[in-house]
C-alpha cells in the first residue's frame, strides 16, 4: 500500500519548500468549537508521529476565542490528564501576539502580530495538517480560508467538509445517491421557538426512544437519549446549548459498526471494519465513554460475515464519494438486526489519536501510524487546490 511518494516542493511553484530543504507541516489544532480539547489531543499524536527528518514542523494553536497562536512543539503536554483533565492550546501558548495567515495566494507566509504591529514573518508554509474537530475548523471554515492563500492542506475541501458537518445535509445527499440512512427529523431555531408543539408531534412521529443531536457538532456531544415526550424539551435545550439548530434521529437496534476510508491515486480504499460496544451504565457511546471512562470495547477487526465486510467497505467508499471527500474520513454505520447495513454519519476529520478507531481500522489493515500520517501529507502536497481537482 505504499503508493503515495513524497513531493519534493510545493505544487504550483518552483524552488525548494518554504522550510528549506523538507516541506514545511503547519500542524493547527484547537479551535473555538466545543471540541477544543479532542482537537489538541489529536494535534498531540501527530506532532508525536511525523517524521522530523521528512519535514519541517510548525505547531500552531487556535484559542477557543479564536486567536491563532504559536504552541509549543510538546506532545506531552496535549494529552489527557491522569485526573480527566482536558488539554487547551491555553497550556502550550507562547507568550506573544497573534499569528495571521494573509489570504493571498502569492505569499503563503506567516505573520506575528502583536499590538497591531507585525513583529515577525515567520515564513512560508507548504501544506496544512488542519486537526479541528467541529464548527469554526471541520466545517469547511478553516478549508476555504486555505483555499484563499492557496496554501495545500490535508483532508476533504470546502464543500464536503460543510455537508458533512450538517447532519441533515449530510442525509439529504445519501438519500440522494441512494445510500441507506436512518428516519430523522430536524428541529430548525425558528422551528422551535414559533411552534414547538408541532416539533413535538414531529418527534413523537419517530417512535420512542430517539436521540436529540446538534445538527453540526460531533464528540457526541451534546446528544441525549429520550425515552419519551416529557423528556424532550430539555434534551433539545441542551443541544441547543451546542447548535440552534437539532437534528432528532429515530432508535435504530443493532451494532454500531465503524469503517475508515482513505484516498490514494486510483480512488479510495476501505480499512477493515470495526466494532464498538459500550458497556455499563452509558446507553449510548456519548463523550465520557469516548475520551473519560474505561466502557468500551471494540472488536478490530469487526466480528463480521465476508459478506458483511464487503457491504459495509463498498458503502463507506460510496458515502465518501458521494460527498465528495478527500484524504481521509471515517464512516459510521448501524448493522441492524434484520441483516442489513444503514449509514449513520461520516467525519471527515475524525479522532487521530493512535487509539482512535480511525488510526486502529488502518493498522489492522496494514498501515501503521506514522505511516498513516506521512501518507496524508504527501497526498495533500501532491493535491491541488479544489477548484483545480
Amino acid at each position: 500500500m505504499n503508493d503515495v511518494t513524497h513531493a519534493s516542493g510545493t505544487p504550483g511553484t518552483t524552488g525548494t519548500p518554504a522550510g528549506g530543504t523538507r516541506p514545511r507541516v503547519a500542524v493547527v489544532f484547537g479551535g473555538r468549537s466545543s471540541e477544543h480539547a479532542i482537537s489538541c489531543v489529536t494535534a498531540g499524536s501527530v506532532l508525536a508521529a511525523i517524521d522530523r527528518e521528512k519535514y519541517d514542523v510548525l505547531p500552531l494553536g487556535i484559542t477557543q476565542d479564536g486567536r491563532w497562536a504559536l504552541v509549543a512543539d510538546a506532545a506531552e503536554r496535549l494529552a489527557i490528564g491522569n485526573s480527566g483533565r482536558l488539554p487547551d492550546v491555553t497550556d502550550v501558548a507562547e507568550p506573544g501576539g497573534s499569528v495571521v495567515l494573509a489570504a493571498d495566494p502569492t505569499q503563503r507566509e506567516l505573520t506575528l502580530v502583536e499590538t497591531g504591529q507585525v513583529t515577525d514573518l515567520l515564513g512560508g508554509v507548504d501544506v496544512v495538517f488542519p486537526l479541528l474537530h467541529g464548527a469554526y475548523g471541520e466545517d469547511g471554515t478553516i478549508q476555504g480560508l486555505l483555499e484563499l492563500a492557496g496554501v495545500p492542506y490535508v483532508g476533504s475541501g470546502v464543500l464536503a467538509s460543510s455537508v458533512s458537518m450538517d447532519k441533515e445535509y449530510m442525509k439529504r445527499v445519501f438519500e440522494g445517491f441512494g445510500l441507506p440512512i436512518g428516519p430523522y427529523t430536524t428541529i430548525r431555531p425558528r422551528d422551535w421557538e414559533r411552534d414547538p408543539s408541532a416539533v413535538r408531534e414531529a418527534v413523537a412521529a419517530l417512535g420512542f426512544p430517539v436521540f436529540v443531536k446538534p445538527a453540526r457538532a460531533g464528540s457526541s456531544m451534546g446528544i441525549s437519549k429520550v425515552h419519551d415526550i416529557d423528556a424532550l424539551d430539555e434534551a433539545i435545550e441542551t443541544a441547543r446549548k451546542h447548535d440552534p439548530k437539532v437534528i432528532v434521529e429515530g432508535m435504530l437496534t443493532g451494532r454500531e459498526i465503524e469503517c475508515g476510508v482513505l484516498e490514494t491515486r486510483d480512488g479510495a480504499i476501505a480499512s477493515v471494519p470495526a466494532e464498538i460496544r459500550v458497556r455499563g451504565d452509558h446507553e449510548f457511546y456519548d463523550f465520557e465513554a469516548k475520551y473519560l471512562d474505561d466502557v468500551t470495547e471494540t472488536d478490530v477487526p469487526a466480528l463480521l460475515t465476508d459478506e458483511q465486510t464487503r457491504e459495509v467497505q463498498r458503502m463507506a467508499v460510496a458515502a465518501f464519494d458521494a460527498l465528495s471527500c478527500e484524504g481521509l474520513a471515517r464512516v459510521d454505520f448501524f448493522l441492524l438486526d434484520g441483516g442489513s447495513v444503514v449509514i449513520n454519519e461520516v467525519n471527515t476529520m475524525p479522532g487521530f489519536t493512535p487509539v482512535s478507531m480511525y488510526p486502529q481500522m488502518w493498522k489492522a489493515s496494514g498501515v501503521e501510524y506514522p505511516e498513516l500520517v506521512d501518507r496524508l501529507i504527501s497526498a495533500a502536497l501532491e493535491r491541488p487546490n479544489s477548484l483545480l481537482r
